[in-house]
């Protein structure tokens, strides 16, 4: 593709179709043969504000958002509660077009509605496109959807002169289009479509760089974001039941799987809040289903207490915790990667449980599985910890990716012949927390088991759950519950690693990055060895327990790493200290918590400042923060 990629913008009002019409664009650049990758940005408002959605495509796969954009589509925005510029959110009407100008690269590209934006009050945009080489394409799109119907359809009109100015024929376009609608509304989006790319090539020459080449994938695609990892994952890894409250991000996960539950049998409960949600979901999972729960920032703090009740009572539990910009409401709708701290040590007292942070949409599938998996074998609760920007990022996979058996598996349950040689206390119950094996993990029974009746309580219990707070007996329950976290590390140790390393295995500089980060990072990478610069990166994912050996083994030798994350207190860089404090010296914060997640240009700028010695507040979006005993 000249220019290597196309990095397209369409920008508008919440409400004016953003988000479906960049979706079905992307779509039809996947099946045109190229890779993509989508970033989403939106106010929390219900309708109204200014919103975008980028979405990068290229020949090669694309595991990041790109650095800025080279095509903006400005619909402007119809929703405007007062677009002037004294008002409290400003000219609303013109975000769309002037708040995203200082992102798009030289030599880019602009359509903007002249039906919404007054070609008149946009004068000074012609003073920046001479200074920049922009290349601006005025088009009226409400127009030409009003001659064949309603307003809304402008956003059709603006895919239709795209594709005219990037040479790209409408066949895949026009292909989902009838795939989501039908009937009079399916031939008006298509005359709209068509009437703006015949005025597009009629009116303009398209004198600019931009244009999308014919490419093979080899084998089907599919366009999904991490959302639906973490769904089909936990489908496919039998999870029949979900509980929960509606909170952004989390709400994606929670409608996905309400939707497919529905149709495979399975049960999803929305309920009034999030403590309820958890606790059903535990209540299901000790009735004998694989379920889940889950919830966004301050909703999660809620289910602490039910972790601490899953942990005492030794019920598996997956929960999924969705960041996003905080403390308290924050941000609702940004992305941020600042409740590590909190998802790692929430619940009361000594606790044990297994982290995941996937780093991309397939990740969010296998890594859930696995929770799914070491929760149900090991009976304590397993979280998926993700983020607002793996919610939004949709990615091509292709879908054979998903051709996996399904697992079923109640994980260490015993049956009712086994139950009969286990041991049970006089009145007949089943010892559920026998403290007398040598196995961190007594099998669970089932409501409803010969000989399996035992009590369940969050106090602390005798071997048959009776509550007890004989001081000996305390000691060998919290000692064989804690012990269960050795016994999940020694399993992951003879699995295939989560964590990922790329790069110049002898180099001395490195990147340290967790989560939703790790494309971004491993691009920069990438480009930086390209530049010639010696540099590798490890990528974690298994957050607890930690993989101490291999991060020891990555750090061994490196004289100066950069920890990469979202957030402001350098919660990872933190975690990585406790673990590893030998290694304090070496490690340095390249932090980002503006709601918006890192382009790799932000990231090869700060590598090049620490190599070169540089002031680092030279840096606008992003902050470095020195290592331990350095205050240069």
């Amino acid at each position: 593709m000249t220019q290597d990629e196309l990095i397209w913008r369409i920008a508008g009002g919440s409400g004016d179709g953003i988000d479906t019409t960049s979706q079905n664009f992307t779509k039809a650049l996947m099946r045109y043969g190229l890779h993509v990758y989508t970033h989403r940005h939106y106010p929390s408002r219900i309708r109204g504000g200014h919103t975008y959605v980028e979405v990068r495509a290229s020949e090669a796969p694309v595991t990041s958002r790109g650095d800025g954009f080279n095509f903006l589509l400005a619909l402007g925005d119809s929703f405007a509660r007062n677009p002037s510029e004294g008002a409290v959110y400003g000219d609303e009407e013109k975000k769309p077009l002037f708040e995203n100008l200082d992102e798009l690269n030289e030599g880019g590209v602009i359509v903007y509605d002249t039906g919404v934006l007054d070609p008149d009050e946009t004068r000074d945009l012609d003073e920046r496109a001479e200074e920049n080489d922009w290349h601006v394409y005025p088009v009226d799109l409400q127009s030409i959807a009003r001659d064949h119907g309603r307003d809304v359809m402008r956003n059709t009109a603006g895919v239709g002169v795209t594709a005219a100015l990037l040479d790209m024929p409408l066949d895949p376009i026009q292909e989902l289009m009838s795939e989501a609608m039908g009937g009079d509304i399916l031939e008006k989006n298509l005359d709209v479509l068509s009437d703006a790319h015949e005025y597009t090539n009629a009116e303009f020459d398209g004198a600019h760089d931009l244009r999308v080449p014919d490419h093979d994938h080899g084998e089907e695609q599919v366009l999904l974001s991490g959302s639906h990892g973490i769904s089909y994952g936990a489908i496919d890894e039998g999870c029949r039941f979900v509980s929960g409250y509606p909170m952004t991000p989390w709400t994606d996960v929670f409608t996905i799987m309400s939707r497919e539950l529905e149709n495979i049998g399975g049960v999803a409960e929305q309920v009034e809040d999030e403590i309820a949600a958890s606790m059903m979901a535990i209540g299901a999972s000790h009735a004998g289903a694989k379920a889940l729960s889950g919830s966004s920032g301050g909703g999660f703090s809620l289910m602490s207490e039910s972790i601490g009740l899953a942990e005492m009572t030794e019920t598996p539990l997956v929960l999924v915790e969705a960041q996003r910009a905080g403390p308290s409401t924050g941000m609702p709708t940004k992305t941020e990667q600042a409740d590590l701290e909190f998802v790692l040590s929430t619940s009361q007292g000594d606790s044990s449980r297994v982290v995941f942070a996937p780093g991309n949409v397939k990740e969010t599938y296998e890594q859930t599985r696995l929770a799914f998996e070491l929760a149900y074998e090991y009976q304590l609760p397993a979280i998926v910890l993700y983020d607002d920007q793996l919610t939004g990022e949709f990615r091509n996979i292709p879908r054979s990716f998903f051709d996996r058996e399904p697992n079923p598996d109640l994980g260490s349950v015993a049956t009712e012949g086994e139950l009969e040689d286990l041991p049970h206390d006089v009145g007949g119950r089943y010892e559920r927390f026998r403290t007398d094996s040598d196995d961190a993990v007594n099998p669970r029974s089932l409501p409803g088991q010969r000989g399996g009746r035992f009590l369940a309580t969050g106090n602390e219990h005798w071997p048959d759950g009776q509550i007890a707070e004989d001081t000996q007996n305390r000691i060998k329950q919290m000692n064989r519950r804690v012990s269960k976290i050795n016994v999940v590390k020694d399993d992951l140790a003879e699995r295939e690693s989560t964590d990922t390393v790329i790069g110049d295995e002898d180099a001395d500089l490195a990147l340290l990055t967790w989560g939703s980060q790790k494309g971004v990072v491993e691009e920069s990478v990438r480009r930086l060895t390209e530049q010639g610069v010696s540099i590798k990166s490890l990528s974690v994912s298994q957050m607890a327990p930690l993989r101490t050996d291999e991060i020891a083994s990555f750090l061994e030798g490196v004289s100066n790493a950069l920890v990469v994350e979202m957030n402001a207190t350098s919660q990872f860089k933190n975690v990585l200290m406790r673990e590893f404090g030998e290694y304090g010296a070496l490690l340095e914060s390249l932090l980002k918590y503006n709601g918006n997640p890192f382009e790799p240009a932000e990231i090869i700028e700060a590598v090049e400042i620490v190599q070169n010695g540089e002031d680092r507040d030279t840096l606008s979006e992003t902050t470095l923060r020195p290592q331990v005993g350095d205050r240069a």
